[in-house]
């Protein structure tokens, strides 16, 4: 005898679950964690040919991976600026110290306040302890905000 065998009802994907608003999105949500950082030994001209392949600006570490500062294109423009032998200093000369940083449970609102009113292109993300996590972008925001809207007219 042969049984036909149940086949499971399809679920629809929000059944049980309310969709996330923009303002329930954490950095987390959006983080890049491939991040190209900068180490404080490096030199002006390989921090330079970094910063035109990745753009803007990255973040600088020191050995146990805790951010310490970024070094962006602005910084290196000033160099140039101020001596001829710009190349040769490291980055720890350059890069600006103390610099804004969020953790991964900021909320997308603060993110875009943090970014828009320091006037920045890209934010580290770190944890606790201040370990370099990733970045997120300005860019990495507008995605998301975009992801939304298309999710809300489907």
């Amino acid at each position: 005898m042969v049984t036909k065998r149940k086949v499971p009802a399809k679920r629809s994907s929000a059944t049980g679950r309310k969709p996330l608003r923009f303002e329930d999105l954490t950095v987390k949500d959006i983080v890049s964690p491939r991040v190209q950082a900068a180490r404080l030994d490096l030199a002006g001209e390989q921090v330079a040919a970094l910063l035109v392949k990745v753009g803007g600006a990255m973040p600088v570490v020191d050995k146990s991976k805790q951010l310490v500062g970024v070094v962006s294109e602005h910084d290196v423009l000033l160099a140039i600026d101020e001596e001829p032998a710009w190349g040769t200093r490291r980055v720890q000369d350059l890069m600006s110290a103390n610099p804004y940083s969020v953790r991964p449970e900021t909320s997308l609102p603060t993110l875009v306040h943090v970014l828009t009113e320091s006037d920045l292109l890209s934010v580290p993300v770190v944890n606790g302890a201040n370990r370099l996590l990733g970045v997120v972008t300005r860019r990495d925001v507008i995605r998301a905000v975009l992801r939304r809207a298309v999710k809300r007219r489907s």
